[in-house]
């Protein structure tokens, strides 16, 4: 066999031994690896996994220490492929405190890939990476170093800070690049550390070394651990590895031992400390305070590599070290936020970095993306914030499409600031609504929508609705609600506007909001000069499509209001269209049929009928229907019963005022109940005051009516106990809002209603409005009550408040609360602002008094 025969006695279950057998030898890692990839089926790679696990097991309970690192590396190997590995952990210890450096780099290896803050045995580690920062070999320490900056968890951060902020200082740049680093992952694990390598980044910012790659490519690595052991073992030690490759010191003709070199370019110690600084001045107040007076130094610094570069080595198509450009670039976004003086010494570079980057390759449009970005953030001059807003405009032209995605997103964030510098872009940006890409087709959309005003509403909205006609399905309804809102706050006239929305209820009806039909029948009963052209419309509409759900509503709704308006053909908008009475009866009725048709639609069409039997000279028809059963009997009623008094029931509908989001919220949780309650005149009327709820109490038993006095006499009386039931209560008193929440710029407000109809629900509408300059995106708010109250959170309308007092965010809270015990709410608000990521847990114990008693 490869590696020759190994045997081992086994023991019986009651200790007899047994005879000694041969088995299957270990694998060499390579020949590992050839078997793996040649197994045919997953069953035969488990088995050569679990016979090799099983060869690995017994090695480390024999404790050899000469073949451990090999019976590591190939367990890693194996954990590489998602097999567990855990019984490995200890073996890495170990390793990581033997004096030999093949033992230490695949101990350490393997505590990077199978340790964490997770398992306790992390901390074991501690003293290890202690003594071997101590040693001052700088494999070892970059080692340790390495290990420490990928699994140090907040403990041993703190443990081990001093040793790695002496290391910072270092001589050896090797040493000095991986401390840094390491300094980095300590101050996100712990802020608090900041005052620790505050001090050092100062002498660091002087620093000019970009880690020259000086390896050595004709060593190998089995020659480097050798020579690095010799360094590590005793004299004798080293003289006989000294004797052993003294051929190898002849043919590189360098002196014995050579310094250690990394054989890959590392990031360099410049590099390195503005990434510390960075992270320093995100998480430290007073680091930023400090930092910001080095501002001028970091401009000289960025200004001679966009003048004359450091070196050749770090060039990057043409341009020089982008990765420090781009670096540096966001540190002074951070340090000129807010702040004046920074951001007038910053003016000139980012300008003269603006125009002087070479956009031709993939590392000038980084450069000047982030350049951007800086622009956007500070206090620049308006002539600086248009040119990086025509920068992202040449963004858009470019061929590739995730240059082009992050010219759409970044024009999306400043339409709220710069809207008139936008604007100029608003061609291409339309022209992106065709791209194949779906990410692309949706940011488009986006900043298309965000770039309709008053005076471009009509253009931009001929674009919109040609793109929703053939834009994706996953596309359709965000396009649709757009379209929606856009035309609502900036209609030219209410003709355009009832025309706009007709056309998305028949493009994407099946797409629209549930509030589309509340609003464009709220728009059709204020416009009284348009009764005669909409009604005209929605019949075309409705005879020719009765799929498209909320546009059957609406014109349903309208037929039953206005059909006699229909029957008349006198429009001057639109061409005559003779109607007679059996046509119309006959499309209500195809609707109330048809198994497309919603409960709610059917319903919309059974009230039509209804109305239409006051408004049409014909006979009187009535529908059955199996899910409105009840209503049809009911309509059937005031047929047969009180037809005397359906003429002032079935009124026209006065026209509702609609107040904040209040109202839109109650809309929305009536909408089952508005085709029963629409025929309520205004309160004004006395005698429709006496009727006001007449078609709801229909709903109330009558099994009890025997029971009840005698009706008055007087005809007002008579009216409200028709169906023998009593008058419904006034209406209770308003309750105040109230604000529970503010943050820069950012508020939030509970406005309260409670149903008449049922005094245990109360319905909460949160608000959250954003008076600041940057946008809160990612807006989630969740709530919890007391257990003895009930609470349901309904979807929000959106994620993304807009800067300046755009359009606020709204959500729904319904808490049932039977037993009207006191009200406690507790919110926990989670966004993003200002590029921080913001988390707010608070209890509201002050709600009003009447949103529970």
């Amino acid at each position: 066999m490869r590696n020759g025969l190994l045997g081992r006695g086994l023991v019986a279950e009651f200790g007899d031994p047994l005879p000694e057998r041969m088995v299957a030898p270990s694998l060499k890692l390579q020949d590992l690896i050839e078997e793996i990839r040649g197994a045919k089926t997953q069953a035969q790679e488990r088995e050569v996994i679990q016979k090799e696990c099983a060869h690995i097991r017994a090695s480390f309970r024999d404790g050899d220490p000469v073949h451990r690192h090999r019976q590591l590396a190939k367990l890693l190997y194996v954990h590489m492929l998602g097999y567990p590995a855990h019984f490995g952990q200890m073996e890495c210890l170990k390793l990581i405190a033997s004096s030999r450096f093949t033992d230490k780099r695949v101990g350490y290896l393997g505590a990077m890939l199978l340790l964490d803050e997770r398992h306790d045995a992390h901390l074991l580690i501690t003293n290890s990476i202690k003594n071997d920062l101590s040693q001052g070999i700088q494999p070892v320490q970059g080692l340790a170093l390495c290990t420490l900056s990928t699994m140090g968890s907040a403990e041993m951060c703190r443990d081990l800070a001093p040793e790695v902020e002496k290391l910072l200082l270092q001589p050896s740049p090797y040493v000095r690049k991986k401390a840094i680093l390491t300094a980095v992952h300590m101050i996100r694990k712990v802020p608090e550390l900041s005052s620790v390598f505050l001090p050092p980044c100062v002498h660091l910012l002087h620093e000019r070394h970009h880690g020259k790659a000086v390896g050595l490519p004709i060593l190998c690595f089995s020659s480097v651990d050798r020579r690095i052991e010799n360094r590590m073992g005793t004299p004798a030690h080293r003289r006989r590895v000294a004797h052993t490759h003294r051929h190898t010191r002849n043919r590189l003709s360098c002196p014995w031992p050579p310094p250690f070199t990394s054989p890959t370019l590392t990031p360099g110690i410049l590099l390195g400390t503005i990434t510390l600084i960075t992270e320093l001045c995100e998480r430290s107040p007073a680091a930023l305070r400090h930092f910001r007076k080095v501002v001028p130094q970091l401009v000289q610094i960025l200004r001679t590599l966009v003048t004359t570069g450091y070196s050749t080595e770090h060039s990057i198509s043409g341009v020089s070290d982008p990765f420090l450009q781009v670096q540096i670039l966001h540190l002074l976004r951070i340090l000129g936020r807010n702040h004046e003086e920074s951001s007038e010494t910053m003016n000139d570079l980012l300008a003269q970095v603006a125009t002087n980057t070479d956009t031709s390759r993939n590392a000038g449009n980084a450069v000047l993306f982030e350049t951007v970005l800086t622009i956007m953030d500070i206090h620049s001059a308006a002539g600086l914030r248009v040119l990086a807003v025509n920068i992202l405009g040449r963004f858009l032209l470019n061929s590739d499409r995730n240059i082009r995605y992050v010219a759409l997103t970044s024009l999306l964030r400043l339409v709220q600031s710069d809207h008139s510098a936008v604007q100029r872009h608003r061609p291409t940006v339309v022209d992106c609504l065709q791209e194949t890409d779906a990410s692309l087709s949706r940011r488009a959309l986006e900043l298309s929508l965000a770039l309709v005003n008053s005076s471009n509403v009509r253009a931009m909205m001929q674009e919109l609705q040609a793109f929703l006609e053939s834009c994706p399905p996953d596309l359709r309804a965000d396009c649709a609600s757009g379209i929606l809102l856009a035309a609502e706050r900036f209609a030219p006239t209410k003709r355009w506007h009832i025309d706009t929305i007709l056309h998305v209820l028949t493009t994407a009806g099946a797409h629209v909001r549930d509030d589309a039909v509340a609003n464009l029948t709220q728009l059709i009963g204020g416009a009284q000069e348009l009764h005669a052209y909409s009604v005209h419309r929605l019949y075309n509409a409705l005879a020719e499509d009765i799929s498209q759900q909320p546009l059957v509503q609406v014109a349903a709704w309208c037929i039953g209001e206005y059909g006699d308006l229909l029957l008349e053909g006198n429009c001057e908008e639109i061409e005559p269209l003779q109607v007679d009475e059996e046509e119309v009866l006959a499309l209500l009725e195809k609707v109330l049929q048809s198994h497309m048709s919603l409960p709610a639609t059917r319903g919309y069409a059974l009230t039509a009928l209804m109305k239409l039997s006051t408004r049409l000279q014909g006979d009187n028809k009535s529908c059955l229907d199996v899910e409105l059963q009840q209503r049809a009997v009911e309509y059937d009623t005031l047929f047969r019963k009180y037809d005397h008094m359906r003429a002032a029931i079935l009124e026209k509908m006065p026209l509702v005022e609609r107040d904040g989001p209040q109202a839109d919220e109650e809309a929305k949780q009536s909408k089952e109940a508005a085709q029963l309650s629409e025929a309520a005149p205004a309160p004004t009327e006395p005698q429709a005051s006496q009727l006001l709820d007449l078609l709801d109490l229909l709903d109330g038993a009558s099994g009890d009516a025997q029971h009840l006095p005698p009706l008055d006499p007087s005809p007002g009386v008579a009216l409200v106990y028709l169906l023998d039931l009593p008058c419904a209560p006034p209406p209770p008193a308003p309750i105040p809002d109230l604000k529970v929440f503010e943050r820069e710029g950012v508020q939030l407000n509970l406005s309260f209603i409670r149903p008449p109809e049922n005094p245990a629900l109360l319905l909460i509408t949160i608000t959250a409005t954003n008076s600041s300059e940057g946008d809160v995106t990612n807006f989630i708010c969740q709530a919890a009550v007391p257990k003895s109250l009930q609470l349901q959170l309904q979807a929000p309308s959106g994620n993304t408040v807009p800067a300046q007092g755009g359009l606020p965010i709204t959500q729904l809270f319904r808490i049932l609360n039977p037993n009207k015990a006191p009200l406690r709410l507790k919110l926990r608000l989670t966004y993003n602002h200002f590029h921080q990521s913001v988390q707010e847990i608070f209890e509201v114990n002050n709600l009003p008094v009447e949103s529970w008693q």
